[in-house]
């Protein structure tokens, strides 16, 4: 099995500003000049992270990590306002002019993969292959199995502790309620909102439990972005038409890929993997049988260090 590469630090990093009011946290890692890739965090509002970093062979790579508009490094903290899908696919092309370069690989997981289609679909000609993990097209079918009904008969104990900031008449639109709690003026219900949001997140994404993970969705400056800037775009569906991305996947084409996706995956159902794969034939789907939606998952994480390896030749 396949792990991460050694711990690395940045050879480069700085803050782009973007408009709108908005500054970007972005580093590069590998070698200088080397194969180019891009890594796309999930979320939206998760930030990047140094065990991402550790996805590619730095010999072979020179990779682009960048938090997107109003989380991790980037400023300001939990900004909604020009934070939409298309903001950040302009975003991309502002880091890729800023490098320097031409083409290159992009990566994303979660919500990276559905900011990766919508980049790779509206900028094909600039992507040379796209490695996919735990595929999420972001339909109103995908919205509802997490945050209304699905995923709450599996995890029940955890969606109890999910709805009870909310009071029961309202729990019939559970991502509206939040939002009004998220983008109100109470600021301590919303941190409690923004902290329950998060660790449902945390606690679902692993096939077994994981208390660090769900500890660390809950840190309060995590949590108050990602809480807030997720709700934000899962309530505008991503500005996104009902199965754009999906309907749009005939503009892969001859773009290599890889799509990984853990059979129990519990916030993206692996039927979207798979239809995904359907209607985009130059991409590979591995199904990882005992495995959740975590990138840090044993067989998750091999297939996916499989793939950049691969690519790097």
């Amino acid at each position: 099995m396949r792990s991460y590469y050694p711990p690395i630090e940045p050879y480069a990093s700085g803050m782009l500003d973007v408009g709108d009011g908005h500054q970007i946290y972005w580093e590069r890692v590998g070698t200088p000049g080397a194969k180019a890739a891009v890594f796309l965090h999930g979320g939206p509002g998760g930030g990047c992270n140094a065990s991402q970093r550790r996805m590619f062979d730095p010999a072979k790579y020179d990779v682009l990590l960048f938090d997107q508009r109003g989380c991790g490094r980037s400023t300001p903290h939990a900004c909604l306002e020009a934070n939409t899908t298309w903001h950040l696919v302009d975003d991309i092309e502002r880091l890729r002019e800023l490098c320097g370069i031409e083409k290159w690989l992009v990566f994303g997981g979660s919500w990276g993969s559905t900011l990766s289609l919508a980049y790779a679909e509206t900028h094909p000609q600039r992507v040379t292959e796209l490695v996919l993990r735990g595929i999420y097209t972001l339909t109103q079918a995908e919205l509802d199995w997490y945050y209304q009904f699905g995923v709450s008969e599996m995890h029940p104990e955890k969606w109890e502790r999910f709805i009870a900031p909310i009071p029961p008449a309202e729990r019939g639109n559970m991502m509206a309620a939040y939002h009004r709690r998220l983008t109100g003026e109470n600021e301590h219900e919303k941190l409690a909102c923004a902290k329950a949001w998060s660790q449902w997140e945390g606690g679902t994404v692993t096939l077994l439990p994981d208390a660090s993970m769900v500890d660390d969705f809950g840190g309060d400056h995590f949590a108050l972005a990602f809480a807030r800037i997720e709700n934000h775009f899962f309530t505008h569906a991503g500005w996104l038409e009902e199965g754009q991305l999906q309907r749009d996947a005939h503009k892969l084409h001859g773009i290599p890929g890889v799509i990984v996706h853990g059979r129990f995956d519990m916030p993206c159902p692996l039927k979207y993997a798979w239809n995904l794969a359907k209607a985009w034939p130059d991409a590979e789907l591995h199904i990882v049988e005992a495995a959740g939606h975590a990138m840090s998952e044993p067989g998750i994480l091999d297939q996916l260090i499989r793939a950049t390896d691969r690519f790097a030749e």
